[in-house]
């Protein structure tokens, strides 16, 4: 593939960029990507951080090149191969819906996630038409685009979504970059340069093991430093509660197909949120509220939170499903006497730590050892490292949000539900 144009960026330095990859970029479908911010609320509390999906996205391409270029020179993939999965990393996020992993949360009543939209838009929209115009099966590059395309080098999907994919080894240094936190570095390049296929998986050679720590605790700290932060969360709970409360008046989940979706950024969702002024639905009115609000940066306060650590793994999931989360939230809203839509209970979806990559099937990090006779021999990151196990207990953190008035009455309702507040949450990130 030609590479014929080069973009400067802030993180990677100059990414060169070939004709398909570029018709893909110009389409609207792409250009949306840059507007909406990659870390959605967190520039309330990091003014730097208004990067934006359309940044990640050429960053993701650029890395899955890196790796696909290995791959490619150790005769693993072929130039093809290497092709669909540079736009792979390109259209990864392409479903994405407003203020990012935060649309997530309304789109659940329609059983909907961003790697469907992704998947949707790849293969039914303008998209699909350039892919096809340079060769490409929009129904293939869909799936692996979100790490899902069944047929084929089950290894390239890890590319995109693994525990060290391309995405992964983006966000970290781009978030750390755009938010002024120093945790996030990653020796991505090292990281390339020992990474191998065993057994169908991606996997690192163990003389990277340092690096992979690195990565490991830098993905640990961004957690608690920007990720789930405390302020970043209010804000973003927030938005959620707004977006939810308002959705029936304003259709924010009503959209038929990828072209309808196409209009939900950022900018449009406050816009709409702010068309609530006056109306006499209580819903619309605490959703315009919130909207204000945030607007104004009059955040929510944490009256409660609590460590969640592996062993509590089921009360996590069971808490994460709506109907469960709404009723605890509506005992606690009774017990303290308050307005239930001001009481928010928040608990991390995604783990702070990368060693376990899906919630459901926990998987170690795959590593290998190359003996002297050149055979590569299997192991896992908990075999060599002690960061294994000293890390993967704290994965998880629940909280209770509520306006200030209601503060103190919030937490002794919650601590009656929960419990004592775990010593960790007296520490504020």
């Amino acid at each position: 593939m030609k590479r014929w144009v080069e973009i400067k960026d802030p993180v990677h330095g100059y990414i060169e960029f070939s004709e398909p990859e570029i018709a893909v970029i110009d389409t609207p479908q792409f250009q949306r990507l840059r507007r909406l911010r990659q870390l959605s609320a967190a520039h309330l509390t990091y003014p730097g951080a208004e990067h934006t999906r359309f940044h990640h996205s050429l960053g993701v391409l650029h890395i899955a090149g890196k790796i696909a270029q290995r791959f490619q020179r150790m005769g693993l993939i072929t130039e093809e191969e290497h092709d669909k999965l540079r736009l792979a990393g390109l259209l990864h996020d392409i479903g994405h819906g407003p203020f990012s992993h935060l649309f997530e949360e309304v789109l659940e009543k329609r059983n909907l996630n961003h790697e469907q939209m992704s998947t949707s838009i790849i293969q039914e929209t303008e998209v699909a038409d350039k892919l096809n115009e340079y060769g490409f099966d929009p129904d293939e590059m869909g799936y692996l685009a979100v790490g899902k395309l069944q047929d084929g080098k089950g290894f390239m999907n890890q590319v995109i979504a693994g525990q060290f994919s391309a995405d992964v080894l983006d966000y970290l240094p781009r978030d750390s970059h755009f938010t002024g936190v120093e945790y996030g570095k990653v020796d991505y390049d090292r990281l390339v340069r020992s990474m191998d296929v065993i057994d169908d998986r991606l996997s690192i050679k163990d003389t990277a093991l340092y690096v992979l720590e690195a990565m490991v605790i830098a993905r640990y700290e961004m957690f608690k430093a920007v990720y789930f932060h405390r302020s970043v969360r209010s804000a973003e709970t927030m938005l959620v509660r707004a977006l939810e409360l308002g959705d029936e008046a304003l259709g924010f989940t009503s959209f038929n197909g990828p072209d309808e979706y196409h209009r939900l950024d950022d900018g449009y969702v406050l816009h709409k949120l702010a068309t609530l002024k006056g109306s006499d639905d209580p819903h619309s009115k605490t959703a315009y509220q919130l909207y204000q609000d945030f607007n104004d940066r009059r955040l929510l306060k944490c009256a409660y939170e609590t460590v969640m650590h592996r062993r509590d793994r089921f009360n996590v999931n069971m808490m994460i499903m709506g109907t469960i989360r709404d009723n605890l939230e509506a005992d606690i809203a009774t017990e303290a006497g308050v307005d239930r839509d001001y009481v928010i209970i928040d608990v991390s979806t995604a783990p702070s730590v990368p060693y376990y990559a899906m919630q459901q099937h926990p998987q170690d990090i795959p590593l290998f050892h190359e003996t002297p006779e050149g055979d590569k021999v299997p192991l896992s990151f908990s075999e060599l490292s002690p960061l294994g196990g000293a890390l993967v207990g704290y994965l998880d953190i629940m909280r209770v949000y509520t306006r200030s008035e209601y503060h103190e009455a919030v937490r002794k309702a919650a601590e009656a539900k929960f419990g004592q507040e775990s010593a960790a949450s007296k520490i504020s990130f």
